[in-house]
């Protein structure tokens, strides 16, 4: 694997330190990525202090954090200046409330395809069950063969992976998503006009198909557990699905608002 691309973990998080610390805990077990990127979108002290202990030790993962004040919901806006901080040649995204399975890193290493991005797959860990999982008094495989996990058939490592080529925007998630950095220069990352949740990813994988690529929809590979939680709140999502109509119609390609603004100017 020597033409292997290097590979930088963002994990997105907002006042989740339990949970964050049982992504390090896990990503400590799946290792394999060249940098660690947690974008924080104003998360209180108990965050900062949890991350400085992380960065001590476990030195190899160069874990940087990458804060903003919380001024409500401005994941676009964190996850660009992130993406900008970054050096790895294909970043892959996921939230501070999603654990990596063991093969997670590896697997989107041999998923990166150039012209394409990948989307994989999550099951889901019911909110009666994650603290159990997150001080380990219980196991995704109990959970599994006791009924109790959403999604389980997206748990299962299969023989083969299913891929699923296309330019939907069904299934699309910030969360499981690997993409060249490059690619992402080239639409300007996220659009941070998207404040609020929802749709913001969609814009971004509608900007990238019209730029020319595909995505890889891929189960049996690169799984996530999710912890489940209450919804957030949703109202912006109108607002911000009528961006994401413009971004259709017009079938634009990079965003006014985006990542260029967060980039070191070439020397």
């Amino acid at each position: 694997m020597s033409n292997a691309p290097s590979i930088g973990l963002v994990i997105n998080t907002y006042n989740a330190p339990e949970k964050l610390e049982a992504v390090f805990h896990w990503l400590a077990v799946a290792g394999g990525c060249d940098e660690v990127l947690v974008a924080d979108d104003g998360s209180k002290s108990e965050t900062r202090e949890l991350i400085a202990t992380w960065q001590n030790s476990m030195p190899r993962w160069g874990l940087k954090h990458i804060w903003q004040e919380d001024q409500g919901y401005r994941r676009s806006r964190i996850l660009n200046r992130t993406i900008a901080q970054a050096n790895a040649d294909y970043l892959v995204f996921i939230d501070g409330d999603c654990l990596p399975f063991k093969r997670f890193i590896t697997d989107h290493q041999a998923l990166a395809e150039r012209g394409a991005f990948v989307q994989g797959r999550r099951c889901f860990v019911p909110q009666s069950k994650v603290k159990a999982i997150t001080t380990f008094k219980t196991s995704i495989f109990s959970l599994l063969i006791t009924g109790q996990l959403g999604g389980a058939f997206k748990a299962i490592r299969w023989p083969m992976p299913v891929i699923k080529r296309n330019r939907e925007l069904h299934g699309i998630l910030g969360c499981n998503l690997g993409i060249w950095r490059d690619d992402l220069i080239a639409v300007n990352g996220y659009d941070e006009s998207f404040e609020g949740w929802g749709a913001e990813d969609s814009d971004l994988a509608a900007r990238l198909y019209h730029h020319g690529l595909i995505r890889k929809f891929v189960y049996g590979r690169a799984q996530l557990a999710h912890l489940n939680h209450d919804e957030l709140p949703r109202d912006r999502y109108d607002a911000n699905k009528e961006k994401l109509t413009a971004t259709l119609g017009e079938k634009r390609v990079r965003c006014s608002l985006g990542l260029d603004q967060h980039l070191q100017p070439e020397a």
